[in-house]
């Protein structure tokens, strides 16, 4: 049996951080829209992991635009100064790039996130992504964990969504596992969503809108039934507003749609290393 990889070293500086660097680890991550916020109870358990599946090919930009935004709702305290800046961890593996693309960073600015406080680790295989999630779901100093693996590899079953959810549950981290290219499965997750594109509300002058999300809850621990949302991300105040039933002028009924509006574009350029550009920290 292969030896287990060291934690990277930018973690093992992070885990130096005292548990206070973690605020809020207990409660809940609102997502700041009063329809899913008031069904869910205040919004997700922040010390648990959370599935989120995209509902087609097409449709993985746009999960990982709607876990992004997740994150950056899981990174703000409720107290001033209060590890605001903290680090979200992706570990991601190499195979997604020659698939779908790697991470862009422009992509993540327009959704509000600064790349330099992404931590991005790459696995070769889905075992390596699991090992270095495992990892990062025990660091108390970062506001999120990211993993995205590749289709229904053997060694995502039950017993390790348990163990990623136990982590999650000691650290207060949540935990968000993105799902391209698989069927739901037994899990361990709090919940679970299915996410693809809507089309976006232009802004003055014609400009385009903030990215909108079709989720659907399908799956709650807590019990609570399967829902839909229509959930436009507002990246200047950092939350989703929630345009169920309305049209794309903000107008009640929903009125034919147009063109979805990918969230979080990919990298195709160049080389299937192509979305590593300036700003990301390589955390091993």
């Amino acid at each position: 049996m292969a030896a287990r990889p060291p934690l990277p070293a930018a973690l093992r500086r992070l885990a130096g951080w005292t548990k206070t660097a973690a605020a809020d680890a207990g409660g809940r991550v609102a997502l700041g829209a009063a329809g899913p916020d008031g069904v869910l109870g205040g919004g997700i358990v922040r010390a648990a992991l959370h599935e989120i599946h995209a509902e087609r090919t097409a449709d993985i930009a746009t999960a990982a635009g709607f876990a992004v935004a997740l994150a950056l709702r899981a990174a703000h305290p409720s107290t001033p100064d209060a590890g605001a800046r903290r680090p979200i961890l992706w570990v991601r593996q190499d195979f997604l790039d020659v698939e779908t693309g790697g991470i862009h960073p422009p992509g993540l600015a327009e959704l509000g996130l600064d790349p330099g406080r992404v931590l991005l680790v790459r696995a070769r295989d889905a075992g390596g992504v699991l090992r270095a999630a495992a990892e990062g779901a025990r660091c108390t100093a970062l506001a999120a964990v990211l993993i995205q693996p590749w289709g229904a590899p053997r060694t995502l079953d039950l017993t390790a969504t348990r163990r990623l959810s136990l982590a999650a549950a000691t650290s207060g981290v949540p935990v968000l596992l993105l799902r391209a290219a698989a069927e739901p499965a037994p899990s361990a997750a709090a919940t679970r969503w299915t996410v693809r594109a809507e089309p976006s509300r232009a802004l003055d002058a014609n400009a385009p809108g903030y990215p909108v999300f079709e989720v659907r809850l399908v799956r709650h621990r807590g019990g609570v039934a399967e829902q839909q949302w229509r959930l436009e991300w507002d990246r200047d105040r950092g939350c989703f507003h929630d345009r169920t039933g309305l049209d794309r002028s903000g107008h009640a009924g929903l009125a034919p749609l147009s063109r979805p509006v990918v969230p979080l574009p990919a990298d195709r350029s160049g080389s299937p290393r192509g979305g590593e550009a300036a700003g990301f920290r390589r955390a091993g």
